[in-house]
């Protein structure tokens, strides 16, 4: 009498992550791969071209320009999403679908039209030169190709990542808490303060890390909007693959940009603790 034989699962998550692991093994891993091997054997085989790193004064000026401007950025993208967050996640239902699905259609729109689009109202013929004329102002200043230009812009394209990972932390608190505070003597201020700013901390922290790793990469408008002397790291990686074809030396500057990232998430990670803010965040 034959038996029939069940069918034998696979046990375990491997099978499940092969299909993902394979592609980033092959468009991750392998061109990451090979920048790395660029920078150490172009023109020669050595760390030549990170010595050239270590001892130019340009990139540490630029380094330092990357660094600060991704903090602006990020300041300014919480200062501006964060009541526009907490107006979503305590408004009305409908008021909360209007805002997020104004905040979403940036989404929508590449980066580069985006950066067109403000240099036709930045520009000399532009409404806020414009404005600035009819106020009386005489010459207008010059507001286009300015670190303010890059900045804006910049703030602009990445303030949707800081209002959606506050929101996302702003659902989950209970408004029950701070009407407690209240109900216990606290100014309103002083219970949004002490009670509803704590529990947001966790979206703050990812919105924060998240706007400053990816602004730190930023290649189109600082190179469009910015000023030359306000050049970012991406920049100066374009310059040296598409002006001067010194792959090694671009591709070095793109190892230590992705050092740097890493030691930047890192440290949000080990003195933060990202996971266990989430798990907070839960409570």
């Amino acid at each position: 009498m034959k038996h029939r034989t069940s069918p034998v699962l696979v046990e375990g998550p491997m099978p499940l992550m092969a299909p993902a692991v394979i592609f980033l093994a092959l468009f991750f891993l392998v061109p990451l791969g090979y920048v790395i091997w660029m920078s150490l054997s172009q023109p020669v085989i050595g760390l030549q071209n990170f010595g050239r790193l270590l001892n130019s004064s340009l990139f540490a000026s630029v380094l330092y320009n990357t660094f600060k401007t991704a903090l602006l950025v990020t300041l300014l993208s919480l200062l501006f999403a964060y009541p526009l967050a907490y107006a979503a996640a305590n408004g009305s239902k409908r008021f909360a679908t209007f805002l997020l699905t104004v905040v979403a259609l940036s989404f929508w729109t590449s980066y580069l039209v985006r950066t067109y689009a403000w240099m036709v109202i930045l520009g000399n013929q532009g409404p806020v030169t414009a404005l600035l004329s009819w106020f009386g102002w005489d010459p207008t200043p010059k507001i286009l190709f300015t670190t303010f230009s890059a900045t804006l812009a910049m703030t602009h394209a990445l303030i949707p990542f800081m209002t959606m990972s506050l929101f996302a932390v702003m659902k989950r608190i209970d408004p029950l808490y701070v009407r407690a505070a209240e109900n216990l003597g606290a100014h309103p201020f002083r219970a949004f303060v002490s009670v509803y700013l704590p529990l947001s901390a966790p979206g703050i922290v990812n919105g924060c890390t998240l706007v400053f790793i990816t602004c730190l990469g930023f290649y189109v408008m600082p190179v469009l909007l910015g000023s030359p002397r306000d050049q970012m790291i991406a920049g100066i990686i374009g310059d040296q693959i598409e002006q001067t074809l010194d792959f090694g030396l671009g591709s070095a500057i793109s190892i230590v940009l992705l050092a740097l990232t890493l030691a930047v998430y890192g440290l949000y990670n080990r003195f933060f603790g990202l996971d266990r803010l989430w798990a907070g965040g839960d409570r």
